[in-house]
């Protein structure tokens, strides 16, 4: 049985996530729930963030881990993410996209029943 996915990435934001990794080397994104950031993912150079306790990782992107705020996951686990990039900046600032004047931005689906029954795990921050 083939695991379903929970992440996804357009080609756009590959083209981006490839010119940040040669820019900056090992990657990591985390999504959170609210704040400053808004719930915006941000990129960052692998380290520059740290996952909260109980923080999901719902996948990897060129091999390049993607975090979400532990209380987010709860209302998305039912989802499937699709990491998208925009024209534009967006309210946080921080993360690594931000100089090349783009945003990255997620696009959601819920999972039908059959894909709900076959979804890949996800990694917890213990």
């Amino acid at each position: 049985m083939t695991a379903v996915k929970r992440l996804d990435a357009t080609k756009e934001a590959l083209a981006v996530i490839d010119t940040l990794s040669e820019q900056h080397g090992e990657l990591m994104f985390y999504q959170a729930g609210g704040c400053c950031e808004g719930t915006q993912p941000q990129c960052f150079e692998k380290g520059g963030f740290f996952p909260r306790m109980n923080d999901a990782c719902i996948g990897t992107i060129r091999g390049f881990e993607f975090w979400i705020d532990r209380d987010l996951f709860e209302y998305w686990k039912y989802a499937h993410f699709t990491l998208d990039v925009v024209d534009g900046f967006g309210p946080g600032g921080f993360s690594l996209e931000t100089p090349l004047g783009k945003t990255f931005k997620v696009h959601y689906r819920l999972f039908t029943d059959a894909e709900l029954e076959k979804l890949e795990p996800v990694k917890r921050n213990e």
